[in-house]
């Protein structure tokens, strides 16, 4: 009878299970087919949805062949990942990944001797390759005689009550399967680990679905064996009875031991399947170095400096993000296609800035209130943020390479036992340039050999319908909106973890993805980035992500209003006289000719977001002042310059760096001007003629 009830239970249950997964994907496809016929009548979708199979942030087994820049080849570890689909052989990653020297884990250039070494032992790895593969080939065709002696065995030893066939936890780490399991567990940790909303529906009901019936199985044999039942419970009291007698009498006996604390074993996946990677996991999962430093600025806000050090190399290079970004932008595109990999390889001390403004709200001052946080605009990115870092890298760089030429009175045309290069985009260009400009009029050195500009913001009164209706929208409702919101971010984790799951199913289900790729590119004027992908960054993840501030949308909107690139203006001449020592804010781009060092400004013919015309506009001023300062226009989006695998881009950028070199112009004399700052009465001097 029991068997009966459990045959029909069985059927009852995949059938509910069918009926509940085909309603699931049915809802779906309608949600999909709704979304593909909205696509289908909304106009320009076909220049939107150009940028979005643009990107991913996860390798290819057959990856692409190695762009022109990098002829000298990459190190012997990248080889190793770009050669490990046609002739891999999976004992060298299990070798790889059990070495304790950290110099094995991440080996060195091309360019320096190990890592020729390290190429030439590629050939005693293939022959060895060769061994493994001919046993494998042996295994398989002495395969049947396995099967059919072990078989019997088997089945002989579970009749016998004897069926403990080995350790049920002892793995065989040399067998064939377990290799291509670990090799397999290489590739996932640099791949997408996420479990999409779709995905979290399909297995929320099958475990409900599985506990149902499993009650009603338990309950029903619990009718019709009343007796065994009665057993089970006497004996189930009893046990546990003598159980919590054992766990006291031990707890008591074990008490004044002090036992070796075991390892703990860092999960893989995340308990919700959220992918909450972070640049330091990228970096090391591509067999690459990585170093962390916490930097605090005057103000007290703490930054995080990310490092991929070659400590010994005098060429520097400082990336700088842009708005709602972080430096993971840098490295997104894997170890062939990521600016920040490329300049390491070509021999570059590599450092990824990251700007205030996370949801984690990191500050010396625990105390510190979330509307404190976030009141700040771009004059901190570039008068606090960017010179806490590049003091840092200068203070770094001049240890490492034991300069005595450290910073005390000197100006920038001292030689120095470094050079430093900044590439930085969007925001991050504006806060640059208005760190080199306050610096050059302040009289301080700023540490910088050249800078590459990426679409840089400063000038936006060239944009779209939709930037303009937000600039009046936030001039007009700026007192009201912003004592009551200090931000704009996601601010619960519940609702980060759902945007970091439907990131996901944006992927799986293709028409909901290229419709919300073409609603968020109307959004942005049209511009053609991969929005979608950028979605799917891990830095969009439950437990932090970039946001930004409103006074920083204020000052954008300023900029736009004013048609100028000029610092925060505080609302009344008094606040600004205050400040700036003039009832207006600072022109930056009318003091452009105090930039004495080399400037590469590059442009993206399908950027709508910061137009062509606008990163023309901050060549003008600057060749108009004397700067030595080149232009470039590619055919790219916004968001193409960091997010999108473009080989040409990368080897204009490793071209422009390979032209660093002195300063060829001195500062200019000028007569300064007793200003103070927002944030304490400190005294700075800037240059008579500012405005």
């Amino acid at each position: 009878m029991q068997r009966v009830v459990d045959n029909v239970l069985a059927v009852a249950k995949e059938s509910v299970k069918t009926f509940t997964y085909e309603s699931l994907n049915n809802v779906v496809r309608f949600i999909n087919g709704v979304s593909a016929m909205l696509l289908a009548i909304l106009p320009g979708k076909s220049s939107v949805l150009e940028g979005i199979h643009g990107w991913e942030l996860r390798p290819t087994f057959r990856g692409p062949r190695f762009p022109r820049w990098m002829e000298k080849g990459v190190s012997s570890f990248n080889q190793f990942i770009h050669e490990l689909s046609v002739d891999s052989d999976a004992s060298s990653t299990i070798e790889c990944s059990s070495e304790g020297d950290e110099s094995d884990i991440h080996p060195a250039s091309p360019l320096s001797q190990s890592s020729r070494v390290s190429r030439d032992s590629m050939f005693s790895k293939r022959n060895r390759d060769w061994i493994y593969w001919t046993k494998c080939m042996l295994s398989w065709i002495l395969f049947p005689i396995k099967f059919l002696v072990v078989i019997p065995l088997y089945l002989y030893m579970a009749f016998k009550g004897r069926g403990k066939w080995g350790n049920p936890h002892h793995v065989n780490l040399h067998s064939p399967r377990r290799l291509q399991s670990l090799r397999d567990h290489f590739f996932q940790q640099a791949t997408d680990r996420r479990r999409g909303v779709v995905e979290d529906l399909h297995m929320a009901f099958e475990i409900f679905i599985e506990s149902m019936f499993d009650m009603v199985r338990k309950a029903s044999h619990s009718l019709l064996a009343p007796v065994e039942t009665f057993k089970r419970l006497n004996v189930w009291f009893s046990s546990w009875g003598r159980h919590h007698e054992d766990v006291s009498s031990e707890a008591v006996v074990t008490l004044g031991c002090d036992p070796a604390p075991a390892e703990r074993v860092k999960p893989i996946i995340s308990p919700l399947n959220t992918d909450a990677r972070t640049c330091e996991d990228v970096i090391t999962e591509l067999g690459y170095p990585y170093e962390a430093i916490r930097v605090v600025t005057a103000d007290g806000y703490v930054l995080l400096l990310e490092r991929i050090p070659r400590r010994d190399s005098t060429k520097v290079v400082y990336l700088q993000h842009g708005i709602l970004d972080s430096s993971m932008g840098w490295v997104s595109n894997g170890v062939v296609g990521s600016p920040a990999f490329a300049a390491f390889d070509q021999g570059y001390d590599v450092f990824l800035g990251n700007f205030r403004g996370l949801v984690s709200r990191e500050h010396i001052d625990k105390n510190l209130s979330s509307r404190q946080y976030w009141s700040y605009s771009i004059n901190e990115h570039g008068t606090e943020d960017i010179p806490a870092m590049v003091e840092k890298i200068h203070e770094i760089k001049s240890l490492e390479l034991k300069s005595t030429q450290l910073d005390s009175e000197e100006n920038n045309t001292t030689s120095k036992p470094y050079k430093i290069c900044a590439i930085c985009h969007s925001l991050g260009g504006a806060a640059i340039l208005m760190y080199i400009v306050t610096r050059q009029l302040e009289g301080k050195p700023h540490r910088l050999s050249r800078m590459i500009l990426l679409s840089p913001a400063g000038f936006h009164d060239d944009s779209t319908f939709v930037f303009t209706a937000v600039e009046y929208l936030l001039l007009l409702l700026a007192p009201i909106l912003s004592p009551v919101l200090p931000a704009f971010y996601i601010p619960t984790r519940f609702f980060r973890m759902l945007l970091n799951k439907l990131a996901r199913d944006f992927h799986n289900l293709p028409a909901v993805g290229g419709l919300v790729q073409t609603l968020m590119s109307y959004s942005v004027g049209g511009d053609s980035s991969n929005w979608v992908g950028v979605l799917g960054l891990p830095h969009y993840n439950m437990n932090d992500m970039p946001g930004v501030s409103f006074q920083v949308a204020l000052h954008l909107a300023q900029m736009k209003h004013a048609k100028k690139f000029k610092m925060f203006d505080y609302g009344s001449s008094a606040a600004n006289l205050q400040i700036y020592g003039t009832p207006e804010p600072v022109d930056l781009g009318q003091n452009y000719g105090v930039i004495d060092i080399p400037v590469d400004l590059v442009a993206g013919k399908k950027d709508k977001v910061i137009k062509p015309s606008m990163v023309r506009k901050h060549y003008k001023l600057m060749k108009d002042g004397g700067v030595e300062v080149s232009y470039s226009e590619f055919e790219y989006a916004h968001l193409d310059f960091t997010f999108s695998h473009r080989e040409e881009l990368l080897s204009y950028v490793m071209s422009r760096l390979l032209l660093v070199g002195p300063s060829p112009k001195q500062s200019n004399k000028l007569k300064p001007l007793k200003l103070k700052r927002k944030d304490n009465n400190e005294n700075f001097t800037l240059s008579a003629d500012v405005l």
